[in-house]
Parts: C-alpha cells; structure tokens; sequence
C-alpha cells in the first residue's frame, strides 16, 4: 500500500493566515526545514540564492511594514528571506567549481562543463541571469514548503512586498543579492485564520495533467 503521509500532510498545510504569536517553531525543526532547502535541486547545482533567516522583532515589523503589513511576518517566530543572486559572475561560478572539485575530484570534465556554463552565463544581461537566479530559489522554496509541512509547521509563501525595501533593510545589495519571495514559520492560530475552516482547492488531476504515451 502507498504510503499516503506526504500526501496527508501536503492536504494540512495552506498558506497560513494568522500565526499565534506565542509558540516558537523549535530551532530543530527550523534546521530540518533549512537543510531541506539546502539539498533542493538547481540548475547545474550552481544554488545561486542565499537564505537569510530572520528573528530580530525590530527588523521583522520593519519588514512587515514594506509588505502590506502581512500578520505572519511578524506573528510567525521564523521569517526565511530567499535573496537570489543579481548576476551569474566568473568568480561565483569558479566557487561553484571549486566545490565540484573538492567533492568529485578535479577531473576534465568538471572543468569543461563549468567553462561552459561561464561562457555562456557571464555575457547575458544582468537581468536575464537574475531571473534564472530567482528561479532556482523558487525551486528551493518548493521544497521549504514541503519539508515545513513535514514537520508539521506552518508556513506561508509571500511575494507581496516591496523587493528593492527588504534589500535595503537587510543589506542585500551590497552583497550582490536581490530578494525574491519570503516564507514565515510559525503555528496556526486555529481561532483567528478565516482561511483554516475552508476546503483546499485544487485543479482536478484530469485538468492539470496531459498524458502522452
């Protein structure tokens, strides 16, 4: 029989509304949830985002404030910021390298494939290769997402904020990063959500998928 826990679990979770202020995801939990995003998959494994995890209640409500004043931001104990790299540069891509390196070996084909990748990556436009970046962090919060339901935390993906105002707060720019979407963890608060008592809805499978055989 097909184990139907993941499922289960993907069924619970929905972009949390309202968090309660008073419980604190356990710092484990938040380190599973972190390394999960960690492992996720990227494009030639270049993981062109950085994560910053913030805390700090002085910095959350300012965040809050340039993000329509969502109520998990702050109400949530976790705030995980995923900030994309603005440009695919030589000296990023020769890290990315070097990490191959030290784990497979330095063989020819290591340095081919990522000669390859620079040569093709550095020219483009700054924007055209940010958005490949930011990209790749989505495919990152994916991921963040199911391993928060898995540890049964809520969460609540975000992009309604002012991008350019979280850079600035957080002093992303001058680290050649860009946000890109946030994602609170927290608990539910089961007497303030208007969102919890709803059904989910999705897309029947027969309207989402097309087979070809």
């Amino acid at each position: 029989m097909t184990d139907k826990r993941l499922l289960n679990l993907l069924n619970w979770r929905y972009a949390t509304k309202k968090m309660d202020p008073a419980k604190t995801v356990p710092q484990a939990k938040v380190d599973a949830i972190i390394e999960a995003i960690r492992m996720a998959p990227t494009s030639s494994g270049t993981q062109p985002f950085e994560l910053v995890l913030v805390t700090n209640p002085d910095v959350l409500a300012k965040i809050q404030a340039v993000a329509g004043g969502q109520t998990p931001i702050t109400e949530g104990s976790h705030l995980l910021v995923f900030a994309a790299w603005d440009n695919y540069t030589a000296e990023r891509i020769d890290e990315v390298t070097s990490l191959n390196i030290e784990a497979r070996g330095d063989i020819p084909l290591i340095h081919d494939y990522y000669g390859n990748l620079k040569s093709n990556y550095v020219p483009r436009d700054a924007e055209v290769n940010y958005a490949h970046a930011a990209r790749q962090a989505y495919i990152a919060l994916g991921v963040g997402l199911v391993a928060a339901a898995e540890q049964e935390v809520d969460s609540t993906p975000m992009e309604g904020f002012d991008p350019a105002a979280v850079d600035t707060i957080l002093g992303l720019k001058e680290r050649g990063l860009r946000s890109v979407v946030l994602l609170p963890l927290g608990y539910r608060d089961p007497t303030g959500d208007w969102l919890l008592p709803m059904a989910k809805v999705r897309k029947s499978r027969e309207t989402i998928v097309t087979q070809v055989s």
